[in-house]
């Protein structure tokens, strides 16, 4: 069975794959083009727009096609949104937390700081509510969401010289974008909202101190080493960081059900994809930058005590606020809650043992 009939088969049901010959009939012809958020350079989240792109036409055999395009080329990285919102194009790749300049709610379609991790991101979304109640704030943006990718736990970022105590902070030139932007700021940091496309250019020049991107393979392919040595983590403002098809509203409901659902499956097995190579591509990618010379380091007791404080009275005042913030935080929220017991149970112990472990691996 080829890709079109499995995508078919995930979308449709197993009775949907013995008629196909008569759903390709009924299929019309319709294309769009999609914006990614991300530069050609950077080929898992770029490549990732490619890819969900294909998968859709094969299974809708090339009537239904969608055309990325790299950040820049229609509009830039941070006016995707507002692309997609007022129709200039069909749909975007991004991550929902560039936008939390419109609104701080978007933050929840890429992650909460101090939030839930890859899986637990994911059992929410479709266990937990999440998927309804992101969409329902989206729908105010004439925006419908899928989840379509994640990065997994992000590395804290490049820094020119060490951090050590939170007055190491104070005045640092930081690019760093969403919620974690504003934690940060509220402990002296400078945030720069910067693309990724400007990140190298900007720390090179000196206009910026430190820098968080991705991880390891990414960052890799960015060439930060090159300046700042220190690689902190984690990224605790990044820790199950999820991609997002952002389709116009408008357009999501004039399509018919089964390419919605084509749309759907292929935005899953494009997010599994991500996670998968990221998690393949990372450790490779870390012994490299660390045997080029990068000084590896976690971030000290004292900065993530004094960041999860920080965030904590950032989150209280947003849900204060703001009501669409607080609709999604308080059930995030209940949600985490659950899943750090039973992590606290199984996942956790079984993962320090097997850190306990690894050289008799």
């Amino acid at each position: 069975m080829n890709r079109r009939r499995l995508l078919q088969a995930g979308a449709l049901g197993t009775a949907s794959v013995l008629a196909a010959p008569a759903i390709a009939q009924s299929q019309p012809k319709i294309r769009w083009r999609l914006q990614s958020a991300l530069p050609k350079s950077l080929d898992t989240l770029y490549g990732a727009a490619e890819r969900l792109s294909q998968q859709v036409s094969e299974a809708t055999e090339g009537n239904f096609q969608i055309q990325p395009f790299a950040a820049g080329e229609i509009v830039g990285t941070l006016q995707v949104a507002d692309a997609v919102s007022n129709g200039t194009i069909e749909c975007g790749h991004t991550f929902s937390s560039y936008y939390v300049g419109k609104d701080p709610t978007f933050v929840f379609g890429t992650v909460l700081p101090f939030g839930l991790n890859p899986r637990q991101t994911r059992a929410w979304m479709v266990h937990g509510g999440g998927d309804k109640l992101l969409n329902e704030f989206y729908a105010r943006h004439n925006i419908h969401a899928i989840a379509s990718g994640n990065t997994g736990v992000q590395m804290g970022g490049w820094f020119r010289k060490d951090i050590n105590t939170v007055e190491d902070l104070v005045g640092l030139r930081f690019r760093i974008v969403g919620v974690g932007a504003q934690i940060m700021a509220r402990m002296g940091v400078v945030p720069q909202n910067i693309p990724a496309g400007d990140i190298y250019p900007s720390l090179e020049r000196g206009t910026i101190d430190a820098v968080e991107f991705i991880g390891p393979h990414d960052d890799e392919r960015l060439g930060l080493a090159k300046i700042a040595k220190n690689y902190y983590f984690p990224a605790w403002w990044d820790p199950g960081t999820s991609f997002s098809l952002f389709v116009n509203l408008d357009q999501w409901r004039k399509l018919p059900a089964h390419y919605q659902a084509i749309l759907r499956q292929a935005s899953t097995d494009t997010g599994d994809w991500m996670q998968a190579k990221y998690d393949a591509s990372n450790p490779a990618a870390l012994r490299r930058i660390v045997a080029a010379g990068a000084n590896l380091k976690p971030f000290s007791r004292e900065i993530i005590e004094a960041s999860a404080k920080a965030a904590e009275q950032t989150f209280a005042e947003l849900a204060a606020s703001n009501a669409e913030f607080r609709k999604i935080y308080e059930p995030y929220r209940a949600f985490q809650r659950e899943q750090l017991l039973w992590w606290q149970v199984a996942e956790y112990p079984y993962d320090t043992i097997m850190q306990q472990m690894r050289t008799r691996i």
